[in-house]
């Protein structure tokens, strides 16, 4: 018995996130005709922000990957080219992935200028005080804080640095192998706080999240649950813990303070009756997860 022959779409994906990246690659691996658009200038949405992180660089490799499959499948990809629903005319299938976009949260004095978005601080190199609060503990809220408080020794690529700061005696001079652990100053103080009353990076990974706890701790970052933000002013950021209110005296505020869909686009193409799926964190705006992303773009490639 043959089998029946797939319809040939023309298949538009807006967003090259990782959601985005593996919609197109596997849309175009089924033979479907595939243009891929983002009005960034290259792909990867927030895996470009994730690899800053040290410790993160493996997600080069799969923008690298991605890279190759968009060439070897003939996506049409289009770069610095942001869209709207009438550029979407005459496309049978229509892909939203336009990620998220940070929540900004409701805080007297928000506008002082000592308050930067993470987006500021990994993707666009602002400049950060010497004494920081992190507003927000979740994954990103860790990333930011890791990256602010990397020393450059570069410990995730050496293995002889990693064991260092580990105190592991590759000579086995000492008994069990270990040794008193070597670390650098880090660059700069961090409090890392959040709203919940919950232990601080209880959302991270259950098989990882102690080495970053643990790892900020040995950097000295002060980590502060069920904080109230009171207010920010020159004198820093206003705060109460409990029945006791304090001020930070910090020279630069992080805000890691969550994300929401980015959703102009699907919006506007409903609106104008148009049929579209809508995938990643346009879909559900949750801490990064590339793996829950590919995972979505690549079952509704499948199924188109």
């Amino acid at each position: 018995m043959l089998a029946p022959t797939r319809l040939k779409k023309r298949v538009a994906v807006v967003g090259a996130g990782p959601a985005g990246l593996a919609c197109a690659v596997s849309a175009a691996e089924r033979g479907h005709d595939v243009t891929l658009y983002d009005a960034a200038s290259e792909i990867g949405g927030q895996l470009n922000i994730a690899r800053k992180v040290p410790g993160k660089q493996e997600f080069d490799e799969t923008l690298r990957y991605f890279r190759h499959q968009l060439d070897a499948h003939g996506v049409d990809v289009r770069l610095n080219t942001p869209v709207a629903a009438p550029d979407l005319e005459g496309y049978d299938e229509v892909v939203v992935a336009t990620g998220v976009t940070p929540r900004t949260p409701d805080i007297p004095g928000l506008d002082h200028p000592s308050v930067v978005g993470y987006l500021d601080v990994l993707r666009d190199d602002v400049p950060v005080g010497d004494r920081v609060a992190i507003l927000g503990a979740g994954g990103i809220g860790f990333d930011v804080a890791e990256f602010l408080t990397d020393g450059g020794d570069k410990a995730s690529e050496d293995p002889a640095t990693y064991f260092r700061q580990w105190g592991v005696d590759m000579d086995y001079r000492g008994a069990g192998g270990l040794a008193a652990p070597e670390r650098q100053t880090p660059p700069r103080s961090v409090h890392l706080l959040q709203r919940k009353q919950s232990k601080v990076g209880a959302g991270l990974g259950k098989t990882t999240g102690w080495i970053h706890r643990t790892e900020l701790k040995h950097r000295g970052v002060t980590m502060v649950p069920g904080v109230r933000y009171d207010r920010i002013d020159d004198a820093g950021l206003h705060i109460t813990v409990g029945e006791e209110s304090t001020v930070l005296a910090v020279d630069t505020i992080v805000l890691c303070t969550g994300q929401d869909p980015r959703r102009d686009l699907y919006e506007e193409l409903v609106a104008a009756g148009r049929e579209v799926h809508v995938i990643g964190g346009a879909d559900v705006a949750a801490e990064l997860d590339a793996k829950r992303a590919i995972k979505q773009g690549t079952e509704l490639a499948a199924a188109l």
